[in-house]
């Protein structure tokens, strides 16, 4: 197995779920870095920053990067669908399946 591609498309499916939980707000990237440390300890803000603009490039995210340098993120129509298992998801996201109803 590749580690490095599990942890990739596992941190993607776990940023989709922190923004889902901070709907309907913006999230600042230092708030997504918090949260994903607790899942990552050794997690880079480049290796979150990679990962968001991934999924923005999916369209999955919305980025909006702040001349001071700050970036916020939030889920677009497409990235709430995927977090609520509502829609079909390509690979390249660890989204787990669906084992209910």
């Amino acid at each position: 197995m590749d580690a490095a591609k599990i942890r990739r498309e596992s941190l993607r499916w776990y940023l989709i779920l922190a923004l889902y939980n901070a709907r309907p707000e913006e999230v600042c990237e230092e708030v997504v870095q918090t949260t994903m440390r607790s899942i990552y300890p050794d997690v880079t803000p480049l290796e979150v920053r990679q990962q968001l603009d991934y999924l923005a490039d999916r369209t999955l995210v919305d980025l909006r990067k702040e001349p001071s340098g700050r970036w916020w993120s939030s889920l677009t129509r497409c990235g709430i669908d995927i977090a609520e298992y509502t829609i079909d998801i390509e690979p390249g996201i660890a989204r787990p399946a669906k084992y209910w109803g």
